[in-house]
């Protein structure tokens, strides 16, 4: 098939910052693009060819969107699963397929799998509901401190919380959870997965996340991650095993825990671009956007090495501020060198929205450390 300079169309759902970066990349190739989004200021609408406003879990809308493409993929799992199974068994390529979205969209079911495939993860359980959790650890089958995650609709922190004391239940929503034991770690690792349908398989270098202590989200990506090599092996083959279990198409980023032993542990998989590959744009030979558009499409893959140490620091709105948003100090990290920010599109900021990511590369990893300190001292997302 002819993707480029042609009738070919790619649907994108979700008009997200995700999906504002692969659209460089389709800019790039001269190939057509429709997005659906629910939002009017969705940050894709600026750069696809046809944008359509509708709600990614109706089935209607999704299907009849699926209708106008001739291949599917999604920057959110938050999307009507019975929608993309019907346009796939009618010959549509809807890629990473529904068969791997329906394993992982809900986090108990991706829990379910890890242990059924015996991939290493941390022990939980599952509730249909917060007064069930309530009373198992009055029964003493859960123990305190453990990991409150909601199994559906979360995002960026949301729906996941750590339980120390019975108090900290207070306000949780009453929805399916899973309590998961906390297990002490050095580091919260992650390797992205690439494969096409032919089965070219590439993964990308072991990065290690620093996360907020309040907010549960990213605040650093370090590639690559300052980890012994064993350890790296490790945890790119383990990453490769869950691809295979996953048989997935597209990008698969897993993210993982180092233990204090040394073991790996898998956290939890996005079927999709991720934040934690964000830094390939400017650090790698092969951005993560351009190899996930190059799986679903079928291409060789690109070479998923890095040039140079890249780091990535999320921009997120700061405590205090909600409305238009303003990006305090940027014209002075602009004049940084090897300092590259990347504006998602968010006419409005609130306290902890990511609004946008900041890319550092150098040769040095130190230096590269230290100019990400710098830069997240120096840039404010207020209003």
């Amino acid at each position: 098939m002819n993707y480029f300079s042609s009738d070919f169309k790619l649907g994108i759902l979700g008009g997200g910052q995700l999906g504002k970066m692969l659209l460089f990349d389709t800019r790039k190739f001269d190939i057509q693009t429709y997005v659906l989004d629910p939002s009017d200021e969705a940050p894709c609408r600026m750069a696809c060819n046809q944008f359509f406003k509708g709600d990614l879990m109706d089935f209607d809308t999704v299907y009849n969107f699926g209708k106008k493409v001739d291949v599917l993929t999604f920057e959110i799992e938050l999307v009507n699963l019975e929608a993309l199974e019907k346009l796939e068994n009618e010959g549509l390529k809807v890629y990473p397929s529904p068969k791997t979205l329906r394993k992982i969209q809900n986090k108990g079911t991706q829990k379910d799998f890890y242990t059924q495939n015996n991939i290493p993860t941390a022990p939980y359980m599952r509730f249909p509901d917060l007064k069930s959790l309530v009373v198992a650890l009055l029964d003493a089958k859960v123990k305190l401190p453990f990991v409150w995650k909601c199994t559906e609709f979360g995002y960026d922190g949301n729906g996941v919380k750590i339980i120390r004391e019975m108090s900290d239940l207070d306000n949780l929503a009453t929805v399916e959870c899973i309590a998961e034991e906390m297990i002490p770690f050095k580091n919260e690792l992650a390797v992205i997965v690439c494969r096409n349908p032919s089965g070219e398989i590439k993964t990308y270098p072991v990065v290690e996340m620093e996360f907020h202590p309040e907010a549960n989200q990213v605040e650093y990506v370090i590639c690559p991650a300052r980890i012994d090599d064993a350890v790296a092996e490790k945890a790119r083959a383990i990453a490769l095993n869950v691809s295979k279990n996953f048989n997935h198409v597209g990008l698969l980023a897993v993210e993982m825990f180092q233990t204090q032993d040394d073991e790996i542990i898998v956290n939890e998989v996005a079927p999709r671009p991720h934040n934690s590959g964000h830094y390939s744009i400017e650090a790698s030979y092969t951005s993560q956007f351009e190899n996930h558009l190059r799986a679903i499409l079928d291409l060789p893959l690109g070479k998923t090495d890095s040039k140079v140490a890249g780091i990535m620091v999320n921009l997120v709105g700061e405590e205090g501020f909600s409305g238009n948003v303003v990006y305090q100090n940027i014209e002075q990290i602009l004049g940084w060198n090897g300092v590259t920010p990347h504006i998602y599109g968010k006419k409005e900021t609130r306290p902890f929205r990511k609004m946008g990511h900041v890319t550092i590369v150098n040769e040095n990893m130190t230096e590269a450390r230290k100019i990400a300190e710098d830069v997240k001292n120096t840039i404010r997302v207020i209003s």
